[in-house]
């Protein structure tokens, strides 16, 4: 029998190990890295010391900017201004009001139709007596006193002219004109006449019937319509104020609470509604886009 060889021992002298590893047992043991996360800090280390991969960086990160300010662009144009409205002819009525003009009406809630049947009651009331007696009568004198007569009443239909203007009111009396303008045109003590309903909503056998509605007594002034209305009415005045006055921190935040008051009553009403013809009277009659009450409004 022949005697055995410990290799082992002897190749243990050699290298110094215990074990012998081939070269593929060594490169599977210490695999090298093949790639890299792009946001790893190895990553950031290598585009920071090589100056092509930094210019890409900084191309993709333009890139990404511009079209993100594209996207908002294109978000605001399609939803509109939350604050300006369209110019309507409701909308251009509360603004020459609010803006001295002359086909503004009279002031002190005075109609025009009243005003004249006034002026003409007056000038019947004054008008000089005419002499039963025609033998007797001077028609120089009677002609002399019709002059006088319509003289005089052209100074008081002057007079009342001027104490009636808008122009010579302040800025109360224009929105107190606008807020009656906006009642009549919103109310539902007028619109009930003219608007179909709401559409009706699924009605279930063992619901309740609702109560019935107590008549309507005066004018209508606490309806949502009205009251968004009306708001506008406020932001129209404010915002044209602050168009020429940067610093009125005061009215800038008061034009801010006014918007969002208006957009709480526009979702309500919406909901209410269900979209009906109310809410589209409303809608187009004041010009308002969907940034009115869609989103979150930043000013």
């Amino acid at each position: 029998m022949s005697p055995r060889l410990l290799l082992q021992s002897s190749l243990r002298a050699f290298t110094g190990s215990s074990s012998i590893q081939s070269p593929l047992a060594a490169l599977s043991l210490t695999p090298s890295k093949t790639t890299i996360r792009a946001g790893s800090a190895e990553a950031r280390e290598r585009r920071r010391h090589d100056p092509f991969l930094t210019a890409q960086s900084r191309q993709r990160k333009a890139a990404n900017l511009s079209r993100r300010q594209a996207l908002a662009q294109e978000r605001e144009q399609a939803l509109g201004d939350p604050v300006k409205s369209a110019p309507t002819p409701f909308i251009q009525e509360l603004q020459e009001t609010q803006t001295r003009s002359e086909n503004a009406p009279p002031n002190f809630f005075v109609k025009p139709a009243e005003l004249q049947s006034a002026l003409d009651h007056s000038k019947d009331l004054t008008s000089p007596l005419v002499n039963p007696d025609r033998d007797t009568a001077d028609p120089q004198l009677e002609m002399e006193q019709a002059e006088q007569h319509n003289k005089q009443h052209q100074n008081a239909l002057e007079a009342m002219n001027r104490i009636l203007k808008l122009d010579n009111g302040n800025n109360q009396d224009r929105m107190r004109l606008n807020i009656q303008k906006c009642i009549e045109t919103f109310g539902r003590h007028n619109t009930d006449q003219t608007l179909p309903p709401k559409p009706a909503s699924v009605s279930l056998d063992s619901a309740t019937a609702p109560p019935e509605k107590l008549p309507r007594i005066g004018a209508d002034t606490g309806s949502p319509e009205v009251q968004v209305a009306i708001l506008t009415a406020k932001i129209i005045n404010l915002s044209r104020h602050l168009e020429t006055t940067n610093k009125d921190k005061h009215n800038k935040r008061n034009l801010r609470l006014l918007v969002h008051k208006r957009q709480k009553l526009l979702r309500y009403l919406r909901r209410k509604e269900r979209g009906g013809p109310r809410w589209q009277n409303l809608v187009q009659t004041l010009g308002l886009s969907d940034a009115a009450w869609q989103g979150e409004i930043s000013m």
